[in-house]
C-alpha cells in the first residue's frame, strides 16, 4: 500500500473535504505545489483562483479554491481557502451564467480605465476554474 498524508480542505464556513491521499496538487501563489507524503514543513500563499488535484489509487479528485493558504507538514496538508468548490457541489448551469457574467465584466472593465482590471480577471478565472469540473463530472 502507498504511504498517505492527510489532506483537508477548510473554508470560513466549513469543512469541504477530508482524506487520506496519495499527493495532492495546490496552486502556490508563485505556482504549482506538488506535495507528497514526507514533504518539507511549508506554508505557501494559495492563488486567487486555481485547481486543487488530489490522488487516491487510480482516482484523481479535483476542487476549485480561491486564495487563503496552504500548509504542509511531513504527514497532513491543511488547505485554508476563502472558497472551495467540489465538482459535485456546481450547478453547471449557474456556473456558465458565472462565467459569461465574469467575461462581459471583464470587457466593461477593459474600456473603463477606472475599473479594477485585476478583480474582473480574477472573477473571470474564479468561474473558468469552476466551469472546467463541472463540466468534467458530467
Amino acid at each position: 500500500m502507498a504511504e498517505l498524508i492527510h489532506l483537508e480542505v477548510v473554508t470560513p464556513e466549513r469543512k469541504v473535504f477530508e482524506a487520506e491521499v496519495e499527493r495532492v496538487e495546490v496552486p502556490g501563489l508563485d505556482g504549482e505545489l506538488g506535495i507528497l507524503p514526507g514533504h518539507t514543513e511549508l506554508v505557501s500563499l494559495l492563488k486567487a483562483a486555481g485547481l486543487l488535484t488530489y490522488h487516491i489509487g487510480d482516482e484523481t479528485g479535483e476542487m476549485a479554491i480561491s486564495d487563503g493558504l496552504v500548509e504542509v507538514s511531513a504527514n497532513r496538508v491543511t488547505v485554508l481557502a476563502n472558497k472551495a468548490t467540489r465538482p459535485e457541489d456546481i450547478d453547471l448551469a449557474k456556473a456558465l451564467k458565472v462565467k459569461e457574467g465574469a467575461e462581459q465584466m471583464l470587457q466593461r472593465a477593459l474600456a473603463d480605465p477606472d475599473a479594477d482590471i485585476t478583480r474582473a480577471t480574477i472573477e473571470l478565472e474564479r468561474a473558468s476554474v469552476e466551469l472546467l469540473i463541472a463540466e468534467r463530472k458530467r
